[in-house]
Formats: C-alpha cells, sequence, structure tokens
C-alpha cells in the first residue's frame, strides 16, 4: 500500500492522500449529475443518467494506470528478497489475525456507513420527505465534498502527532451524536443550513475517521500478510456497511412513515460498532512497517 513507502513519522499525512479519492469523486459525480438533471425530465430519465456512468469509464483507466505504476513496499521486497512470501496470504491473514480482520471491519462501519448517508440517502431523504428542490441538495453535498478534500489531509497529519485510535475515535463519537442535529438543520430546508449540516457530518465526523483510516488499517498487519489482511477488513465492511446503509436507511424511513429518528439512531449504531472496535484495537502509529503486527501483537490489553 502506498502509505508504506512514507516516512515512520509521516504515514498518517501521506496515507490520507489516497483517501481523497472519495471526496474528489462525489465533487465531480454531483457537478456532473448536477449538470445533466438540469435537463428536461423526459431526456434525463431517457438518456441523460446513463452520461456520468460512461464518463466514469475515464477514471477507470486513470485508476489502473496508476495502480499499474505503483511498486512494491520496501518491506515486502525484504521478504521476497528473503525468500519468506506467503503463497496463499489470504488464508494466513484470516489462520493468524482474525481479531485485527474484524477490528478493520468494525472500524470501517461509521466511516463507510455514514458517507452514504451524508452522500447518497440525503438526496432520497430531502427530496421525497422534505420536498426540497433536487439542486439544492448537491450544491451541499458538493460544497461539503471540497471542504473534505482539505480536512481529511489535517486529521491524517493529526494522526501522527496523537494517534489514529484518537482522532478516529473523535469521528466515530461526533459521527453519532451529529446524527440527531443533521436532520434537524436539514429540516429547516434552508440552502446554508443544510451545506452547514452535510459539512459538519463529511468534513468533520467523516474526515476525522477517514483520514487516518488508510495508515491504520495497514499498520494492523505485518507485511507479509499487510494487502491481504486490510482488504479483507476493508471490503467486508463496504459489503456489511455501505452496501446496506443506503437500503436500511430508505426502509426505515419507509416503515415509519418519513420520520427521520429511525435513520439517526441507525447512524449512532454504526457509530457505537466503531467505537467498541477501536477500543480493542492496538495503537500503531508508532511501530515500523515492517513488523507492525508482530510488534501490537505482544501488547493485547483493551484500550492499550
Amino acid at each position: 500500500m502506498a502509505v508504506e513507502h512514507a516516512p515512520e513519522n509521516r504515514r498518517g499525512f501521506y496515507g490520507s492522500w489516497p483517501q481523497l479519492g472519495a471526496p474528489l469523486g462525489l465533487v465531480l459525480g454531483t457537478l456532473v449529475f448536477g449538470y445533466f438533471s438540469s435537463y428536461p425530465e423526459e431526456q434525463f430519465m431517457s438518456w441523460g443518467w446513463r452520461v456520468p456512468f460512461l464518463i466514469s469509464i475515464i477514471l477507470v483507466a486513470v485508476g489502473l494506470f496508476i495502480r499499474m505504476k505503483i511498486a512494491e513496499s520496501p518491506a515486502f521486497e525484504k521478504i521476497k528478497a528473503a525468500k519468506q512470501e506467503v503463497r496463499m496470504p489470504i488464508i494466513e491473514a484470516i489462520k493468524k489475525h482474525p481479531k485485527n480482520i474484524l477490528l478493520a471491519m468494525g472500524v470501517r462501519f461509521a466511516e463507510n456507513g455514514l458517507f452514504y448517508v451524508y452522500a447518497a440517502f440525503v438526496f432520497a431523504y430531502a427530496t421525497s420527505v422534505l420536498k426540497v428542490p433536487r439542486p439544492m441538495i448537491l450544491t451541499a453535498v458538493t460544497i461539503a465534498a471540497a471542504i473534505e478534500v482539505f480536512t481529511i489531509t489535517l486529521f491524517g497529519l493529526l494522526s501522527d502527532k496523537i494517534g489514529r485510535r484518537p482522532v478516529y475515535m473523535f469521528g466515530a463519537a461526533f459521527s453519532g451524536i451529529w446524527a440527531f442535529p443533521f436532520f434537524w438543520l436539514l429540516g429547516f430546508k434552508d440552502p446554508w443550513i443544510a451545506t452547514l449540516a452535510v459539512t459538519i457530518g463529511l468534513a468533520i465526523g467523516h474526515a476525522a475517521m477517514y483520514g487516518p483510516q488508510g495508515s491504520f488499517l495497514s499498520e494492523m498487519f505485518g507485511a507479509r500478510v499487510r494487502y491481504s489482511g486490510a482488504s479483507l477488513g476493508y471490503q467486508f465492511a463496504s459489503i456489511f456497511a455501505g452496501a446496506l446503509t443506503p437500503m436500511i436507511s430508505t426502509s426505515l424511513l419507509a416503515f415509519y412513515g418519513g420520520a427521520w429518528w429511525p435513520v439517526a439512531i441507525y447512524m449512532m449504531l454504526l457509530a457505537l460498532i466503531t467505537v467498541v472496535s477501536l477500543y480493542f484495537a492496538n495503537e500503531t502509529y508508532k511501530e515500523t512497517m515492517e513488523d507492525t503486527f508482530e510488534v501490537i501483537s505482544e501488547v493485547t490489553a483493551p484500550g492499550a
């Protein structure tokens, strides 16, 4: 992972850079979608909604090019030179590091799930329940995502100074607390207040988790299984938190007749899962990338 190439005392700062793809993609996506949604509804429903998906092929090509140019990390190169590679790293990670895979999955629940509340579900809620114009909420999300581009890096830098867990814990706890005020502010149906609500959710709560996340998940595993271990936790959370959150939130909204408080409680539950996972995770920011897991596995006390 790219964070392994960073200096030991700057991994959070450099590790936050790949995380900028989410808010930047959200900015680009909402801008493009906003442009085509301004077309007459018949044209938009006929062909306009397809164009943003076709344009995204460019981003896929750029991502593939970048991935092909990334070199192996120095830690992994040492393992290759010593001929100590793991033949089946996914199996090795599951067998030897199941706790850290579950913790990596848990710490992502709030980050991944709440992102889709702020970036996706909010459109359904604002247009179907609050009956506000779609461009208003598109503008709010675009501004919030643009600001988050900068705060993600700041929180990544802060995690280099005081640790991954305190910064991440703040983001999770804040996000849980923010769930009720978020919907309350949206209820004013004012463009600037809506922008404030989404911006605080994304640029503070979500960014505080997302900034140190790349480094934190990487540091939870030794170099022999780092990519596989971190990826398993990351992708499982994407399935059970990110993928399900829009559907669960929409179902709750429909079941309770448009009331927002069940969704807010669900957001708090996601935050609680992340807070508990962080409590049992070890701090990693002072460990080396070569033997992170082997070192921290000796310190297993909860909350250490």
